[in-house]
């Protein structure tokens, strides 16, 4: 396994981690999975023998069944782990039970430790955006938490470029803890954050940890053009995410996915996860798994790596057109872009 410093932190985590959102299998998410203590504990086992050290939940998952699963199967064996979750949404029916307040986000984080049953979290995460709180609250709510101990890192998720500015921006006013790391959603089928988030994490020196990096299996190698999905799959289901804009495309990188794989001996799953982790700030992804041999068949991810020509395969069949500014910036300041920009427009670039 290799491991990763999570943006400036001094904190490693391993290049692949373990998502827990099919943990506990209540209400809608019960179609994602539903791996219960002893399945868990399982799963935890095999990471730890792996050398995976982060495992990722959030308290909406499950309605907070997922935090107590994890939290049981890690007993005895907490310092074994990077333990990462989130706050944000809606945990109650009150007037407070949800966005980014300073109400909110320390109630959450109490109700989360004792869920997880540990005394602190190592990375507590904003789970999305919260444009009704001022940011100022939720920057100093995150820099309590972390100064009281209950927290050792702090992170975003599922932000825009501009709220990850402001948030650093007031957190260096303030003296305060800033984010060590920001959790999207992004690969080969979804390649918006090469337009904002990916160089703004190369700037600010922000750890991209990437949720679904096989598009809710997608790019699994298990779906294929023209063959309906199998019964039970995800995308059988009405779970509704991630949205693909562009089927075609989606088969075309499926297409050159399994002609990597069958010609190194890996499978589509692994190409495409070897493929994000040489993204630009890239430190972990997070995998979903419903069961110990997804888990183990995904492993391999850590230590493959592909050739320059197979990069530049699955980066042609993968790019999406520049937005404006960016191929403006592009046709005409080629000469004068810097680290940040470069790291994904330097294939843009005409020689």
């Amino acid at each position: 396994m290799q491991y990763r410093y999570l943006g400036r932190s001094g904190l490693r985590v391993s290049v692949l981690g373990l998502g827990t959102m099919t943990f506990g299998g209540v209400n809608r998410f019960a179609l994602t999975g539903n791996t219960d203590v002893a399945g868990a504990t399982r799963l935890l086992s095999q990471c730890h023998d792996a050398g995976i050290n982060l495992i990722d939940t959030a308290d909406v998952y499950s309605s907070g069944v997922s935090e107590e699963i994890v939290g049981a199967a890690m007993a005895g064996r907490r310092s074994q782990f990077v333990l990462a979750t989130k706050a944000r949404f809606r945990m109650g029916d009150g007037p407070n039970d949800a966005g980014l307040s300073r109400l909110h986000l320390i109630r959450a984080c109490e109700a989360s430790l004792k869920r997880l049953q540990t005394d602190y979290i190592d990375l507590y995460q904003l789970h999305q955006w919260d444009g009704q709180t001022p940011l100022e609250e939720t920057m100093e709510a995150l820099d309590t938490l972390q100064r009281s101990g209950k927290v050792r890192y702090i992170g975003c998720s599922n932000f825009s470029a501009w709220h990850i500015m402001k948030a650093m921006g007031i957190a260096e006013r303030a003296g305060s803890a800033r984010f060590v790391s920001q959790q999207i959603y992004y690969s080969l089928e979804a390649r918006e954050a090469d337009h904002e988030l990916l160089p703004a994490s190369v700037d600010q020196g922000l750890g991209v940890l990437v949720w679904s990096p096989l598009a809710g299996g997608l790019l699994s190698g298990k779906y294929r053009r023209g063959v309906p999905p199998a019964e039970g799959t995800r995308h059988f289901t009405d779970w509704g995410e991630p949205p693909v804009h562009d089927e075609n495309r989606l088969y075309n990188i499926i297409e050159a996915l399994v002609a990597i794989g069958e010609s190194r001996g890996v499978s589509a799953a692994v190409a495409a996860l070897a493929w994000t982790l040489q993204r630009p700030a890239m430190a972990s992804l997070i995998i979903g798994v419903r069961t110990e041999a997804q888990l183990a068949q995904n492993l391999a991810a850590a230590e493959f790596v592909l050739t320059a020509e197979e990069r530049a395969m699955l980066d042609a069949v993968s790019a999406p057109p520049l937005p404006y500014p960016l191929w403006h910036q592009v046709n005409h300041a080629s000469d004068r872009l810097g680290p940040a920009d470069l790291a994904t427009l330097a294939a843009y670039i005409r020689p």
